[in-house]
């Protein structure tokens, strides 16, 4: 069927009242309708993410059933231990995520599928930890992340806790799409289910022993003890989840003068006070910026609605506020932990930082002046999570930090998704060790830098929406893998790696790529010591654009990376 056909569907069957209004009011739209309807959802890194919105293309309550449904065959599958260990569930603050979450349930719960279902809205993170700490077989985070109020989104987890691998997500996937009436998924009652024994809520519980692992996070106690009162931290958990654990979790690590911004402490799906509720932009800061400038803070901490990412603003030597990218954060926590190990007389050859193939350089060349290893993984913190399990099978390294430029970072590995929690945690004892020197945070970036020179990296989503998008962005990349840049603004292509194809493109020469999943990713390496990645997103319909230069002073590095940015930009129109 065509997508008008898909759409006389809809506008026949029996609709919840939001959808049905929103049938009524965007209907009459072709573009909408071939948009909306025009295809399934993409289920990519073991998610979807959309507009809450009617149509197959889009984040509703039929689209998250038969994901659901796909879920319960795939543990169908998997026999009776699997249903009996069950799902556990959570959800954001966003408009309609405790009703998906609980839609989600149901349908479980129609397979007999056993469901732990979170009382209230909890971080991202702490779903990870769940699925470990209650041995389920997969786990389920209704949340769009960072994303603006309009959307809403779907994570399938494993039973290691990461997102779910790619072998079990293309088989939920196979199953999804064999729903052929999307309007048919069964969903047992709540009150049913709750009788029964097959729903179970969770909260309390759970919220105690993550934030005991959370004791675990910090390095350095006494140091904390001595210098945490030097310091004021505001924090903002940008009217999401990070709310619900952030008070007790600062205080059981020893930072109790931590002030919130009032009118982020809001749980509010709006998010009013910035355009997208992400850390990596300085709107989302001002409101903890004047409230930092009357009470005297030197740093604002923020988490995203979900709180799996966390980033910081910091007070520089001018005065102002900085807003530090997920990678000068991780440059800052990788310096420390390093510092530390070594002051202590524990640093051993045999630590390891795991990062991501668009991350920063910079960590790995503070690690091989520590002399400890360090491991490039595939975007996805499921990539992280899967070293930190090779290593412990074979016990040849202990795990130091995860991190990805996104602002994502991970420490303990009770948890395998990137956690802001802990990053808040351990970025808080980083300043209270420059506090120690007398020295602010950005003091420190400074230090680093002289040290190992200026590594600056920019992240930029070339969007490409519509039902088109998709095609573009194939389109897009590939007419790269088919005529092999020579050079990009300027600069000449020394070598090319290409993800997908696994292979390694050199002075026209190919040679294999190994130890690498395939992945839709092309790395480029430039003559002035600058790489540019092109990554088409899973879940978004932009393709992901990363710059890492280095140069001699931050402000030369700035521009060069923007300029690098503005050029990639022109080159994919």
């Amino acid at each position: 069927m065509d997508a008008k056909e898909i759409f006389e569907q809809w506008k026949q069957a029996a609709l919840p009242e939001d959808l049905a209004e929103q049938m009524a009011e965007l209907g009459s739209d072709e573009k909408w309708i071939e948009d909306a309807f025009g295809q399934d959802i993409n289920f990519g890194t073991a998610g979807m993410r959309g507009l809450l919105e009617p149509g197959t293309n889009r984040i509703n309550v039929f689209t998250v059933g038969r994901v659901t449904e796909g879920l319960a065959r795939l543990i169908d599958e998997n026999g009776k231990e699997a249903k009996k260990r069950g799902v556990v569930i959570s959800f954001d603050s966003r408009y309609n995520s405790r009703e998906l979450a609980t839609h989600a349930a149901r349908v479980l719960g129609a397979h007999g599928i056993h469901v732990y279902l979170f009382d209230d809205l909890r971080p991202t993170p702490e779903l990870s930890f769940a699925v470990r700490y209650l041995h389920t077989f997969a786990g389920i985070n209704i949340t769009a992340s960072h994303n603006a109020k309009q959307y809403n989104g779907y994570k399938a987890y494993g039973e290691d806790g990461a997102q779910m691998g790619p072998e079990n997500a293309d088989r939920l996937f196979v199953y999804a799409q064999k729903v052929e009436d999307i309007f048919s998924v069964k969903a047992a009652p709540v009150k049913k289910l709750r009788a029964e024994g097959t729903l179970q809520l969770i909260g309390e519980d759970v919220d105690e022993a993550y934030l005991a692992k959370l004791e675990t996070v910090n390095v350095n106690k006494d140091m904390i003890k001595e210098n945490a009162d030097k310091l004021k931290i505001v924090y903002t958990p940008l009217h999401g989840t990070g709310k619900m654990l952030y008070d007790r979790a600062f205080r059981r690590g020893g930072f109790s003068n931590v002030v919130p911004v009032p009118s982020q402490a809001i749980v509010d799906p709006e998010f009013p006070t910035c355009k997208k509720p992400n850390p990596e932009f300085r709107d989302v800061f001002n409101p903890g910026v004047e409230l930092a400038n009357e009470i005297g803070a030197d740093m604002i901490v923020a988490t995203d609605p979900d709180a799996d990412r966390m980033g910081a603003c910091v007070r520089t030597d001018k005065g102002d506020f900085q807003v530090l990218t997920g990678n000068q954060i991780a440059t800052l926590m990788s310096y420390y932990l390093l510092q530390n190990l070594k002051g202590s007389g524990k640093l051993t050859p045999d630590y390891e930082i795991v990062t991501s193939i668009v991350s920063s350089a910079l960590p790995f060349k503070i690690a091989k002046d520590f002399g400890i290893k360090t491991k490039s993984v595939l975007t996805g913190f499921k990539y992280i999570g899967e070293e930190v399990d090779r290593m412990n099978r074979e016990g040849d390294g202990k795990f130091l930090m995860g991190f990805e430029e996104s602002y994502g970072y991970l420490f303990q590995a009770f948890a395998r998704d990137k956690d802001a929690m802990q990053g808040a945690l351990m970025f808080a004892e980083v300043a209270s060790y420059y506090a120690s020197k007398g020295m602010t945070v950005f003091d420190g970036l400074q230090e680093i830098w002289k040290k190992y020179g200026v590594a600056y990296e920019i992240t930029r989503a070339i969007e490409m929406p519509g039902i088109g998008g998709q095609k573009k962005m194939a389109e897009l990349m590939s007419k790269l893998r088919e005529e092999h840049l020579s050079e990009i603004n300027g600069a000449k292509v020394l070598k090319i790696e290409d993800y997908r194809e696994q292979v390694t493109v050199e002075n026209g020469e190919e040679t294999p790529l190994t130890g690498f999943p395939k992945s839709n990713v092309l790395k480029y390496f430039l003559d002035d010591e600058t790489w540019v990645a092109l990554r088409p997103s899973g879940t978004e319909p932009v393709i992901k654009a990363y710059v890492g230069v280095n140069k001699a002073d931050i402000a030369t590095a700035e521009k060069a990376a923007e300029s690098y940015q503005d050029a990639i930009s022109e080159l994919l129109k």
